[in-house]
């Protein structure tokens, strides 16, 4: 399932196109057909249709990039880590013709926490890694992440509340990949779930809480 709505008021010159994309109808996403990787469930989990994965073998690779052409942008991914993972662990990967790419993963550790690391590659001189171990977040239970740039900076949040910034060097990216619940390269296997990716042409300054639509949804499966 895909959607794309404009956000922005009226008297606004600049106009943000949102993708959506959901797994009701897995294995296609949005218009395009997965390749799958092991055997990821599309499944109903605490109310909302997700993709989960194994941490071992599972995955899908979609021959798309939305985010080609676009001098700014925002990606949000509505995640459940298993607590019971590997420590480092890719669950989103894009990357272009150039190999210039983007990463979002968990650094987990043995309390069933977990810290968001985020990657952003140009060149081997013009990149950057955010990581802040000590920003933690519980696992099994949903969460909203995000990684912005704005056409100088990258900055990453959870559940809307910014964590790090920096500054890197980025062009815009060319036709590409993406990989869900592992690397490109077949490592670094994700275990949890994935609800929801959202890919903005413009770099939010607060993602998922712009407009009531975008309004973060939080389950805890525990309750």
């Amino acid at each position: 399932m895909a959607a794309a709505l404009l956000l922005g008021c009226a008297s606004s010159a600049v106009r943000a196109e949102l993708v959506t994309w959901t797994f009701a109808e897995f294995p296609r996403i949005a218009d395009h057909h997965a390749r799958v990787l092991g055997a990821p469930r599309a499944q109903i989990v605490d109310g909302r249709h997700a993709l989960c994965f194994d941490g071992r073998s599972d995955g899908v690779i979609v021959t798309t990039n939305p985010l080609a052409g676009q001098a700014q942008f925002t990606i949000e991914v509505l995640i459940k880590p298993d607590g019971t993972g590997d420590e480092e662990q890719r669950f989103l990967h894009i990357e272009d013709e150039r190999a210039s790419r983007l990463l979002l993963e968990t650094r987990l550790t043995r309390e069933r926490q977990w810290a968001l690391d985020t990657f952003m590659y140009a060149s081997s001189e013009d990149n950057r890694v955010l990581l802040d171990r000590a920003k933690l977040h519980a696992a099994d239970r949903w969460h909203w992440v995000a990684l912005s740039f704005d056409g100088r900076t990258m900055a990453h949040y959870v559940n809307g509340a910014k964590e790090m910034d920096g500054p890197v060097p980025f062009h815009p990216m060319k036709d590409g990949r993406i990989s869900l619940g592992v690397r490109l390269n077949e490592r670094s296997w994700y275990k949890g779930c994935i609800a929801e990716v959202r890919f903005t042409s413009e770099a939010l300054a607060s993602p998922t809480r712009i407009v009531d639509s975008l309004r973060p949804e939080t389950f805890d499966s525990r309750r």
